[in-house]
């Protein structure tokens, strides 16, 4: 019964990998086979990288040279909608070229109105500064989304200590002392995390996954860490309990990495420093993709 399972798809080739795709794809530089995952010539880390980019404009343009290692935009190997990362001229994604601006999409975006079509410039002399501003969007997209978040939040924040200011009573600072210590107490009581961490190193977390940036099954938790836990520890335990997918450890490029942003010092957290540095207990976290791994001043504290 496990041969006839197995006869189906095959195993991925990369040595460390080797799990059994129903659908494997196959790489025509090095004529591997690979899973979903692995797919790409940079992801397998290909022997033969961008042999079959460049055998293919060789025989649509005769004469005209390519770069030894083509981009994955310049050969329109990718949807050019700037918030789509799926890959086109595929067996299960063809392209799709749109007539009025000479850009090709995957089937979700290829109609004018789904990839906003009156504002894409067709290519030209300009095509590669084009193609250099549709990369830099597709890194500062979501800093720019959990920008707004943050700044909303601070708004709404800021408009509550307004009311509360109105309704101004002898005892206003200590209704909001208690307001604060009652919303520590209830992250203290519901939060998870090792038990074997001692009470006087734990530091109690909000912790959110973007919806804009991951597919995560349960978007947001309430989690203990120790303090001298460093933030890539931390990190790969949020995912995981969140079930994001994180591949971080398998290489790649910045598009596919999770970084830690927080919220309340407005800037994204260093793998090494240790989570109790710049936390403390009730602060919130959030899971961002394909941010970059600078430390940009977003929020002005």
């Amino acid at each position: 019964m496990k041969g006839d399972v197995e006869s189906i798809g095959s195993h991925c080739q990369l040595a460390y990998c080797h799990v059994l795709d129903f659908l494997p794809f196959r790489c025509e530089s090095c004529k591997g086979t690979f899973c979903l995952d692995h797919r790409s010539e940079i992801a397998h880390k290909c022997p033969k990288e961008g042999e079959w980019a460049r055998k293919r404009a060789g025989r649509d343009i005769a004469g005209t040279p390519t770069p030894a290692k083509p981009s994955l935009y310049e050969h329109d190997q990718q949807c050019y909608d700037t918030s789509c990362k799926t890959l086109i001229n595929t067996s299960r994604m063809p392209a799709n070229l749109c007539s009025t601006c000479r850009r090709s999409y995957c089937l979700k975006h290829r109609m004018p109105e789904d990839h906003d079509c009156k504002n894409v410039k067709p290519p030209g002399l300009a095509g590669r500064q084009n193609i250099i501003q549709q990369q830099a969007d597709r890194v500062l997209s979501p800093l720019a989304k959990v920008k707004r978040w943050a700044e909303k939040k601070r708004q709404e924040e800021e408009d509550a200590k307004k009311k509360k200011k109105k309704g101004f009573s002898i005892f206003g600072s200590q209704t909001a002392k208690s307001d604060n210590t009652a919303k520590l107490n209830e992250v203290k009581r519901t939060a998870k995390g090792d038990a074997s961490v001692p009470q006087d190193k734990r530091v109690y977390l909000f912790v959110e996954a973007s919806a804009d940036t991951t597919k995560a099954k349960f978007p947001t938790g309430k989690f203990y860490y120790n303090k001298d836990w460093t933030v890539g520890r931390v990190l790969d335990m949020a995912a995981k309990a969140l079930q994001v997918q994180n591949v971080n450890n398998r290489g790649g490029g910045e598009e596919d990495k999770l970084r830690v942003f927080h919220v309340e010092s407005g800037r994204l957290l260093k793998f090494s420093e240790k989570i109790g540095d710049p936390c403390i207990s009730g602060n919130m976290i959030i899971l961002l993709r394909g941010v970059g791994s600078g430390e940009p001043d977003l929020i002005d504290l």
